[in-house]
């Protein structure tokens, strides 16, 4: 699962941070996404997400 707080573009360099866990930074090293490995949700579970386009 793959989260973006800013411009995909903008993607500098990546850090992985343990637990399948990986943060996307720009060139100013801010945060603008992250990367959940291995995701999945189980078949009785419902994934419900909120989007705002900006």
């Amino acid at each position: 699962m793959t989260v973006w707080f800013g411009n995909p573009n903008a993607e500098d360099t990546c850090e992985e941070t343990g637990d399948g866990i990986v943060l996307m930074k720009d060139k100013d090293g801010q945060v603008i996404g992250f990367e959940r490995l291995h995701y999945h949700l189980r078949p009785q579970e419902v994934l419900e997400v909120a989007v705002e386009t900006i």
